[in-house]
């Protein structure tokens, strides 16, 4: 078995990963790698491949494809909790099998020794809960004592399947500093998801999937520096400002009476051209492209060209 202190940097390497139901395709030649210390968004709507991708990287689904975990398939690993942990669909306990239990019982399965127990447990923030029974959990309870089963084996990947459906705010927050501080620890993490303003919030990379097809990828620093934002002015003369913004590359939306959206130009050149030209502003302001533009731009693409 390797040393995991020793495996080469990206963690995670999955290679023309691809998936045929009844004849039809849903999965084509999908590659992707997952950097030490990253959080990677793996974004796109209900159906068009996360679920199946990942399935197909845990040995899960038979189909195309190689995925390297630390360098090797994940089957050569002996200790595979010790590689990666995942939560896919919920907690797979008996309903009457207490909190302590249940990650007692995964703890013989996966060979890790008994007190990494109460080491999760304290980690997920569920001591006091730990004598409950699993029946009873709410939904942010149930996907807290999820990623304990995760971390149980204390891995180097963690991968999560729409990790944040139906969670409450506070649960949200919880999970997001969970995540952050796993991949501080020089440890990499891929949630699939399509709630895009909680990853701009987490993520660093971004892999977008549409129709089955890798359609994006790139950085959220990358993204916040090349994507088009978008600037909103109120002046009572946008008709004069319109013309000298469109004369420098931009162009002007009128929204509502003297208000409109400016895009293709800085908000700083948008305020000097009307102070040039003795333009009135009431407001002026500059947004960054948000990551749901960015998302809705590529996918809807894909979608139209088929």
């Amino acid at each position: 078995m390797a040393d995991l202190t020793a495996a080469a940097s990206p963690l995670l390497t999955a290679h023309g990963l691809g998936k045929d139901f009844r004849g039809r395709r849903v999965l084509s030649d999908v590659s992707l790698d997952l950097p030490a210390g990253t959080v990677t968004g793996f974004l796109g709507a209900n159906g068009a491949g996360k679920t199946t991708a990942i399935r197909l990287m845990l040995d899960l689904l038979p189909g195309r494809g190689r995925t390297l975990f630390l360098g090797r398939p994940l089957a050569q690993w002996r200790a595979p909790a010790r590689v990666v942990g995942t939560v896919l669909s919920g907690v797979a306990g008996h309903p009457k099998h207490s909190v302590r239990v249940h990650l007692a019982m995964v703890a013989a399965g996966a060979g890790v020794p008994g007190e990494r127990v109460a080491e999760v447990l304290n980690r997920v923030g569920m001591q006091e809960a730990a004598d409950l029974r699993l029946g009873r959990l709410s939904l942010g309870m149930a996907q807290r004592v999820g990623m304990a089963q995760a971390l149980l084996g204390d891995p180097r990947v963690l991968i999560l399947d729409e990790p944040a459906n139906g969670l409450d705010p506070h649960s949200v927050h919880w999970l997001r500093t969970m995540l952050r501080a796993f991949a501080d620890e020089g440890r990499t993490v891929l949630v699939s998801s399509h709630q895009l303003a909680e990853m701009e919030l987490l993520a660093d990379k971004i892999v977008v999937l549409a129709k089955g097809r890798v359609v994006a990828r790139t950085s959220m620093s990358d993204l916040t520096r090349t994507a088009q934002a978008r600037v909103s002015v109120q002046s009572p003369a946008l008709d004069r400002l319109a013309p000298l913004v469109e004369r420098r590359g931009g162009a002007v939306t009128v929204t509502s009476a003297g208000i409109g959206e400016v895009t293709g130009v800085s908000r700083v050149l948008v305020g000097d051209l009307a102070a040039e030209h003795s333009i009135p502003l009431h407001w002026l302001d500059e947004r960054p492209a948000s990551l749901e533009e960015f998302y809705l731009s590529v996918a809807d693409q894909e979608y139209q060209s088929r």
